[in-house]
């Protein structure tokens, strides 16, 4: 599908020059661009990977000279990754799925299906479950009874939807993710050594054996609108209440939200984050892959918390942490640098030590 170097400009909420009618098939970056594709050169640093390919229009900085590129057109990007935002979602066509319903898939005659909705095949739909106008499911899906899916959601191939999950609009979910699963919650008739140790920090009066009791989960999981979810992520339902994901939140790959724990507004859960059983996150909060969230804690609107952080106590709003256990970015940062002086110091230390005799004499 072609577009237009004026309606793709317009689409973005920019300006662009030169030969506005010239149409573009797709975007590639700038040195492998051909004639019918848009060079995606929004810094001047990719300004030579535009001599190197042959491409005849581009997305370039403000103000950058491409005439002298050798340009026929070009489209002008303030903020080069928000211009990426518009362009891909303007070229991405989506997956291929029918509209209707496939005769493969299996769907409840109770199941309430929108206008417009499109079910692929091998997809069962339970009883009671409404799904949106103009959603789209692709293969293998399973959508459990009573689950509510928002107008215009994505739901790709493998994913589970559980028992009375309520979804918003425009909702994406990638391959394989698991929604509203049973939470993780075990109690022994006695008081564990988990617990003993939480009290203690660490020490432990006895061992003895013990046995666990589930604790069965009968909450759901209620998600807002907007939001996205990885391949393979997994949410667990809730014990009473329902784990929560507010509107505009967007979850990676890998990532495992614990039962009962409520997430914000647009937040960002990078790859591999794990947040614990209820846990309370604010709005705006990121935290980057491989951080940990301690359960029964709260972390504050607007929290970045840096890679691999393990967050173990309530987080205040707007911090800045990182490191194992989390603390102020800065702080982290001094104490790296005097990680980095020890071997100096213990140097220094030991000649004082062997020189201490010689100096008393």
């Amino acid at each position: 599908m072609g577009h237009r170097i004026g309606d793709i400009a317009k689409a973005l909420g920019t300006e662009a020059e030169g030969d506005l009618d010239l149409v573009v098939t797709g975007a590639s970056e700038p040195q492998a661009a051909g004639p019918d594709r848009l060079a995606l050169a929004m810094d001047p640093r990719y300004a030579d990977g535009i001599g190197k390919g042959r491409a005849l229009a581009a997305v370039v900085w403000p103000g950058a000279d491409w005439q002298a590129m050798g340009l026929k057109a070009a489209i002008f990007a303030p903020r080069g990754r928000l211009a990426m935002a518009g362009l891909t979602r303007l070229m991405d066509q989506g997956p291929a799925i029918a509209p209707g319903v496939h005769p493969l898939a299996v769907v409840d005659p109770s199941a309430r299906l929108g206008e417009g909705a499109a079910i692929g095949p091998f997809v069962v739909i339970g009883a009671g479950v409404v799904i949106g106008a103009r959603a789209r499911i692709a293969s293998h899906v399973s959508i459990a009874e009573g689950a509510r899916i928002g107008a215009g959601a994505l739901i790709l191939q493998g994913a589970r939807i559980g028992a009375r999950v309520a979804i918003g609009e425009r909702f994406i979910c990638q391959p394989g993710a698991v929604i509203g699963a049973d939470g993780f919650s075990f109690v022994t008739p006695e008081k564990s050594g988990v617990e003993e140790i939480r009290e203690t920090l660490g020490s432990r009066a006895e061992i003895r054996d013990q046995s666990w009791t589930r604790i069965h989960s009968l909450g759901a999981v209620t998600i807002g609108d907007d939001v996205e979810i990885g391949a393979n992520v997994c949410i667990d339902r809730g014990t009473i209440r329902d784990t929560v994901i507010g509107s505009g939140t967007k979850l990676d790959n890998l990532v495992h939200i614990g039962h009962n724990v409520q997430v914000g507004r647009d937040c960002l859960l990078c790859g591999q984050v794990g947040i614990a059983g209820s846990a309370r996150i604010g709005d705006r909060v990121v935290l980057a892959g491989q951080v940990g969230v301690n359960d029964n804690i709260f972390v504050g609107n607007d929290v970045i918390a840096g890679g691999g952080t393990k967050i173990f106590t309530n987080a205040p709003a707007g911090r800045v942490l990182l490191g194992y256990p989390a603390v102020k970015m800065e702080t982290h940062v001094e104490i790296q640098k005097a990680l980095r002086r020890l071997p100096r110091l213990a140097g220094r230390v030991a000649a004082l030590e062997n020189g201490g005799p010689e100096r008393e004499r």
